[in-house]
């Protein structure tokens, strides 16, 4: 009777695994096309909302299968004790990761590998700070080292084979918008996330929220400065 109990419980997982990693591809795919074809057509100020709505509509899936499962948010990897010391590392770890995988980069000549901005002003590095932990690294971490993740591990209890699985599939998401490389390159970083989340003291997922929209926006930052 256990056994029968586990395996029903294995293969509802399963589902919804399978369910919610189609969605979130489906919605980044709707995403892209909506940005490339449409999103110009608004006003500057438009966008900018549109923008963040538009990475808050990737978790739509798994929300709501969180919700028709009733299960928590802390079930994410989310922790309501040491809230200061999560923040501080997620910064600390950002600014680390930032020297170590832009600075270096950029002052050994490989500026061209790291990106490229045309922001000048302002208001704009502001809102890629906004944008890229309120929008990209919240739907993100909450998606991958977050709800697939969660999923993955109740599956098997294995955490190596869901670190390089739901990194495998943060790796693919980006293909839309990128390349093979940045495939590759994501599915690393991707699992570089998970392992000082399970490695370093106060690293949860809001750690890595922080230390993810700040790496991506220091990018621009260090760009424009370098």
């Amino acid at each position: 009777m256990h056994e029968e109990v586990e395996m029903t419980k294995k293969k509802k997982n399963l589902i919804q695994l399978v369910v919610a990693t189609a969605g979130v591809f489906l919605m980044v795919y709707a995403v892209v096309l909506f940005n490339g074809h449409l999103l110009m057509e608004f006003s500057i100020g438009l966008r900018m909302i549109l923008m963040m709505l538009s990475q808050w509509l990737l978790f739509l899936v798994p929300g709501i299968l969180m919700w028709r499962s009733r299960e928590s948010i802390m079930d994410l990897g989310f922790r309501k004790d040491n809230l200061l010391k999560q923040l501080a590392m997620g910064i600390l770890l950002a600014l680390a990761t930032s020297l170590i995988f832009t600075v270096l980069p950029i002052l050994l000549g490989f500026e061209d590998m790291v990106g490229s901005t045309g922001y000048t002003k302002p208001w704009q590095f502001l809102y890629e700070f906004i944008y890229t932990i309120f929008g990209v690294a919240l739907a993100e971490e909450m998606i991958f080292r977050g709800y697939l993740f969660h999923k993955l591990l109740e599956l098997n209890q294995d955490k190596t084979k869901a670190i390089l699985i739901s990194s495998v599939l943060f790796g693919l998401f980006h293909i839309v918008s990128g390349n093979i490389l940045q495939v590759i390159m994501t599915a690393l970083i991707g699992i570089l996330y998970c392992v000082l989340r399970e490695k370093v003291p106060y690293c949860t997922t809001l750690s890595l929220i922080i230390l993810h929209g700040m790496y991506d926006a220091l990018i621009a930052v260090w760009l424009f400065l370098l």
